[in-house]
């Protein structure tokens, strides 16, 4: 019994260090790619999503998703090819302390181990917020990638923040 208990404190502290993660993305629209008769279509799919760590900022991904009988059952590995634009949305706020490179979203792609992830990191001489799509897969990952970058402006009567005093 101790060691299900030691062994769930630990997950537990973990996940408390563990940085935000944003919530599921929301769905904006879909567009059919190819047409199926008996089975879903292969489609691109437009999803929002809120960076949890930067009031502010929000980023819409375009990403291809598979029809067919695998799509149909969730069990298609999906394609890396993954667009991406972050745009300020609102006076920008952190929240705390970000790190470069640190990942801000992941959404399962296949039943094997694969990802797709969005990082953030911040250009602290241009006082730009870059933002960075790619997937990744426990044996063999994907080189394409795609980057977005939101310049840190005033907005209305707020000054505008500098990412750079917010890098750990």
């Amino acid at each position: 019994m101790r060691p299900v208990l030691a062994t769930l404190t630990v997950a537990a502290v973990l996940l408390g260090a563990a940085p935000a993660m944003a919530d599921d993305p929301e769905l904006i629209f879909k567009e059919s790619t190819t047409f199926k008769w008996v089975t879903p279509n292969d489609k691109i799919a437009i999803y929002a999503v809120d960076d949890p760590e930067v009031e502010g900022v929000a980023c819409h991904f375009a990403a291809a998703e598979r029809g067919g009988v695998a799509g149909m059952f969730g069990v298609a590995e999906e394609t890396s090819d993954v667009s991406l634009a972050c745009r300020q949305v609102g006076p920008i706020r952190f929240k705390g302390k970000i790190g470069q490179g640190e990942e801000m979203f992941n959404q399962r792609r296949s039943i094997w181990f694969k990802k797709m992830r969005i990082s953030r990191g911040c250009d602290a001489k241009r006082n730009v917020l870059v933002y960075l799509v790619y997937s990744d897969k426990l044996v063999d990952g994907s080189p394409k990638n795609s980057i977005s970058s939101v310049p840190i402006m005033p907005w209305g009567d707020a000054p505008a923040a500098r990412c750079g005093d917010f890098v750990k």
